[in-house]
């Protein structure tokens, strides 16, 4: 299996992913704006769209797909396929039993994850209902999840990354279509994460049964495998991804702020996830089933250079995207948001999270790659220790820099990125440290050039990008227009510096274990 051109095919898919769900944002923006009723969404949407992130971006995999991919290998296929029948019959039993924790429970979450929504009894009560609607996808989604690790331990990476498209599509369809029938027309969202989670479940279904893997009802509690699992997911969940806990956790803080903060902060972190998901989630996928058999088999070198392979792409890929949403935070923003109820305030003030998400973001793709690391190993107490060191430096910085430094929203994305940075750093010190990665030759010379390229980038941008009132001035297919021309601009002196440096394509081709 060539692990570029899989990197290549889910990438692919997670920009179609990524492409309709700005399109979704977009209508979102346009049609609702920046206000109570999008606060209420995003909050009642928070809790079960956590567990979208931590499962569908590779969390449950960590735990699942090295156990798994030990049945698959070491064992009988009939063995294996007890193993998967056997966590999903237990982990929809507790989903069940959450789902419905999480319709009751409703307004107590709604208080603890938003308490500043109290004082608004009419907001207050929006989130609860929507968040009822909501609830439900924390089933199905944690079912697609499952589906996905099976897939991927068998190398059909394709299919768990089409699922989100069919997310977004709902998106769309309920902005569009169902929000003129609903009262208040938000719920029309509410209604389309529903119905989502559903479709992305049922459309898995034929592929698993295709090789052999479709779970069916089986309740076996003695089955060691499983409790393996079930052991290691908790763990698993917090460990790698401590920035979505900390977003959460973020609401809480920002719904003491001035209204419109908390979707300020999600515009700004859908904007972050593109390169996140893109590469990231993409490349964490793909990683984990061969490092997983690299460890099975005993083979410290091939393991360490796949780390060293990673990380080299990561780089390349990340510190650009994350330079270019520094710089032309007002364009992307503006052309992308700036319509309807979206008004030039709210263009700023999403600017202005973006900005500090975009300090962090190489630390919260590392995590991404440098977790697997750990997990593929099944070490699961490592990350655990370090998330938890991250959470509560997360949290100290949240005081410090929105309400002591008074950078309120933007200095809650901020301690993200910042965190994202201690927690990928002490990753890697630690990988070093045990001897698990050693760096192959050749880093010293890799930075310089990328330094090179990223001037050429930065310089590009910054002339190309002009004044930032013309951007929030102007509007329609002309802003459109010429912000594509920035970006294709902006890629091509980028690689173009890549490839006078010396950079090939055929450099970075590697095959995965098989």
């Amino acid at each position: 299996m060539n692990l570029l051109k899989a990197l290549a095919t889910v990438s692919g898919l997670t920009l179609v992913s990524r492409i309709l769900a700005f399109i979704r944002d977009v209508l979102i923006a346009r049609i609702f704006g920046a206000g109570m009723a999008t606060d209420a969404f995003f909050v009642a949407f928070k809790l079960p769209n956590l567990l979208r992130r931590l499962f569908a971006e590779g969390a449950f995999s960590q735990a699942f797909i090295p156990i798994f991919g030990e049945y698959k290998n070491r064992r009988s296929q009939e063995e294996a396929k007890l193993l998967a029948d056997h966590v999903a019959t237990l982990l929809a039993i507790i989903l069940f039993v959450v789902t419905l924790i999480g319709i009751i429970a409703a307004p107590v979450l709604v208080y603890i994850s938003a308490p500043g929504f109290v004082k608004e009894p009419d907001k207050f009560a929006l989130t609860v209902q929507l968040l009822r609607i909501t609830s439900p996808y924390i089933f199905f989604i944690s079912l697609v999840a499952l589906a996905a690790g099976i897939l991927n331990t068998y190398n059909k990476f394709w299919v768990p990354a089409f699922a989100p498209v069919l997310l977004n599509i709902c998106f769309i369809g309920g902005a569009l279509w169902l929000a003129p029938y609903c009262d208040p027309p938000v719920m029309a969202l509410g209604w389309a994460v529903f119905v989502a989670g559903i479709v992305q479940l049922v459309f898995q279904i034929p592929f698993l049964k295709k090789i052999g893997m479709l779970p069916r009802w089986r309740l076996n509690l003695k089955e060691a495998g499983m409790w393996r699992v079930i052991k290691q997911m908790g763990p698993a969940v917090f460990g790698v991804s401590i920035a979505q806990i900390s977003l959460v956790i973020n609401t809480i803080f920002a719904s003491f702020l001035a209204a419109g903060s908390v979707s300020w902060l999600y515009y700004a972190d859908r904007l972050m996830e593109f390169p996140s998901g893109l590469l990231g989630a993409a490349l964490g996928t793909i990683l984990l089933p061969s490092l997983s058999r690299h460890y099975a088999d005993s083979k410290p070198e091939e393991y360490s250079g796949l780390l060293d392979w990673g990380l080299r792409l990561t780089f390349m890929l990340t510190l650009p995207a994350a330079l270019a949403l520094g710089m032309i935070g007002v364009p992307l923003l503006a052309t992308f948001f700036q319509h309807g109820a979206f008004s030039v305030h709210d263009v700023l003030m999403t600017r202005q999270a973006l900005a500090g998400y975009s300090v962090g973001l190489i630390g919260i793709i590392l995590v991404k790659i440098l977790a697997p690391g750990f997990y593929a190993r099944q070490d699961i107490k490592t990350p655990v220790k370090i998330a938890i060191v991250t959470l509560l430096a997360t949290q100290a910085m949240n005081v410090l820099f929105a309400f002591g430094l008074h950078l309120n929203h933007a200095g809650l994305a901020l301690s993200i990125g910042l965190a994202a940075c201690l927690n990928s750093a002490i990753l890697f010190y630690l990988l070093r440290k045990r001897g698990i990665y050693r760096p192959d030759p050749g880093w010293g010379a890799f930075f310089a050039k990328l330094a090179t390229a990223l001037l050429a980038l930065g310089a590009a941008l910054w002339f190309g990008m002009g004044n930032e009132q013309d951007w929030l001035a102007g509007g329609g297919w002309p802003r459109i227009a010429r912000l594509a021309g920035l970006v294709v601009m902006g890629v091509a002196v980028y690689f173009s510096a890549l490839w006078l440096l010396g950079f090939r394509l055929r450099d970075f081709s590697r095959r995965g274990a098989s």
